[in-house]
């Protein structure tokens, strides 16, 4: 069989929305580019297409009109602290203070320029519960989602003014990196749909295909190992075809990986009601307002579990059980007013920017939705009492953990702290009346809503996994997304000229830019830079 080949400047590998930024720069600079994508020409632009769309930003337009007041040292300081750095982290800090200096003139403002625009409210996520998050509110979402991020894209790319000097290859898989006398000078694979052998000749290679997390053994075989065995079942809302394949090339030509045991992965993952691959999964916006439980139906005492404070903690207090799932107990008024579910699939006023639909949904509810997961989602129970939601609960899991006395008396026993409201020494009470204080978070926050209150039947458990999602080590950069090698014996390491890491490959920057947490919105973030940065430096030039 004949072998496909391809000639460029410039070979990028993947087709996600860290790809065609980087393919979009460096048309403007006049380099012939081949985007090398596993997926269909229908899938083009990756997970962002599914994605909800917020990005971090610091000191924007949008915070200034609403009156907050943020700064690059303010930050600095937050991102620091929710970050944990290990002292010998070395490039993930400087890629920290590049990106924090960068999202703004070379995110957001680049972004707006091109007619992308964000809701106007900035919301508050990640604000830190043992350890300082988010000071003041940063999290700007697409208007339009992931989904017009990359549709503009597209268009831009499809149409741009050098259009010939793109070439897209979709159903190819790239498998190795080329290199001659230590010199890049293209990949290889095949086409998976014919077998067919294909090569790229490229002078510069960019690795742009995402983390690991679509492979959920990469994912277990990576563990944080402080946590103990990783969950029996672990759902994958990250992309399928992300399994590292770049991640070994690299190895295998002495390219650095690092922090790969650090993962964003979320707590309240269910099943797919429509999968489109093996294990599948939805991560919810969890309710602020339900009790959480664990296996058992025992509500988290200790400091109890609260979405939008610190989604890592959440993590590794239900990954301390015996058995690592958990239940979120709820009634349908709270649904209501909270149940979300976190993607522009299930976002469709926002995808479509359709804002009456919207504001519609915040004060009325999304019942359709609602109802559409408690009739086709499996992890999902409706019952009129404890009684028959925990007999459900253990249907549903084939065992008797559940009791459902203990489950009714620890219900009962937030219930009579909610009618408290401000005055309850709850911690859970206490972190929703701190929540309600921010308007962004009123809309979407219940005002001391009671489990068993008779007028907001029925009540609802949702079963809800650990569900894999991104990456926070990758591929090891330096500032101008260089691959580094392996550090040698004395610890020193170099560049690999003509090869570049960007996106979730890198972890976002740099194979480490995170730590240990996320202040969240800076993965798409990290994507825009990452690109933007490696563009110019293919072109000899700096984003400053």
């Amino acid at each position: 069989m004949s072998q496909l080949t391809y000639e460029a400047d410039v070979a990028i590998v993947g087709g996600g929305i860290a790809g065609m930024i980087a393919a979009l720069e460096l048309l403007n600079e006049g380099k012939k580019v081949i985007i090398i994508d596993r997926d269909t020409k229908a899938n083009f632009g990756g997970l962002a297409k599914w994605a909800f769309g917020g990005m971090f930003f610091v000191n924007s337009k949008h915070q200034q009109k609403r009156g907050i007041n943020d700064s690059i040292d303010l930050a600095t300081k937050d991102w620091y602290s929710f970050a944990e750095f290990t002292d010998d982290e070395v490039w993930g800090k400087r890629w920290a203070d590049q990106y924090i200096n960068f999202c703004t003139p070379h995110g957001y403002q680049w972004l707006r320029d091109k007619n992308i625009n964000f809701f106007p409210a900035v919301h508050w996520v990640e604000r830190g519960l043992k350890r300082q998050g988010n000071s003041v509110p940063r999290f700007h979402l697409l208007w339009g989602t992931g989904w017009e991020l990359v549709e503009v894209m597209k268009k831009s790319l499809l149409h741009h003014p050098k259009k010939e000097n793109l070439q897209l290859q979709f159903e190819h898989r790239v498998k190795d990196i080329n290199t001659q006398n230590n010199t890049i000078i293209g990949v290889n694979g095949i086409v998976e749909k014919t077998g067919e052998e294909f090569e790229v000749n490229a002078n510069n290679v960019v690795i742009a295909t995402g983390g690991i997390n679509g492979s959920i053994e990469k994912v277990k075989e990576n563990w944080y190992k402080p946590w103990g065995a990783p969950p029996k079942v672990i759902l994958n809302g990250a992309h399928p075809f992300a399994v590292g394949d770049l991640h070994d090339a690299t190895q295998r030509i002495n390219g650095n990986l690092s922090n790969l045991n650090l993962m964003w992965n979320y707590a309240a993952g269910v099943h797919h009601n429509k999968p489109q691959f093996q294990g599948h999964g939805l991560s919810l916006v969890p309710c602020k307002s339900a009790v959480w439980v664990n296996y058992k139906g025992e509500r988290f005492m200790d400091s109890p579990l609260v979405t939008a404070y610190d989604t890592r903690y959440l993590c590794e207090r239900i990954c301390a059980q015996e058995k690592k799932y958990s239940w979120q107990i709820l009634n349908k008024k709270i649904a209501l007013k909270e149940f979300a579910i976190s993607g522009s699939e299930h976002n469709p006023a926002v995808r479509d920017k359709k804002l009456m639909k919207f504001l519609t949904t915040i004060l009325f509810g999304n019942k359709s939705l609602i109802n559409e997961m408690t009739s086709s989602c499996k992890d999902f129970v409706v019952a009129n009492s404890v009684e028959e939601l925990a007999d459900k609960m253990n249907a549903l899991t084939g065992n008797n953990d559940v009791n459902a006395s203990i489950l009714k008396a620890d219900i009962q026993a937030y219930d009579k702290e909610v009618v408290k409201g401000k005055n309850s020494s709850d911690e859970q009470v206490q972190l929703i009346a701190k929540a309600r204080e921010y308007t962004g978070d009123r809309v979407r926050t219940s005002k001391f809503q009671r489990i068993l209150d008779k007028r907001a039947m029925p009540l609802i458990a949702i079963r809800e996994f650990i569900i894999s999602r991104k990456s926070l080590g990758g591929i090891q950069t330096d500032l101008q997304c260089k691959v580094l090698t392996q550090p040698d014996a004395t610890g020193n390491q170099q560049t690999i000229e003509g090869l570049y890491a960007i996106g979730e490959a890198a972890g976002f920057g740099g194979g480490g830019i995170h730590g240990k947490r996320s202040l969240e919105g800076t993965f798409l973030g990290g994507c825009v830079i990452t690109a933007r940065v490696a563009a110019k430096a293919i072109a000899n030039q700096v984003l400053a």
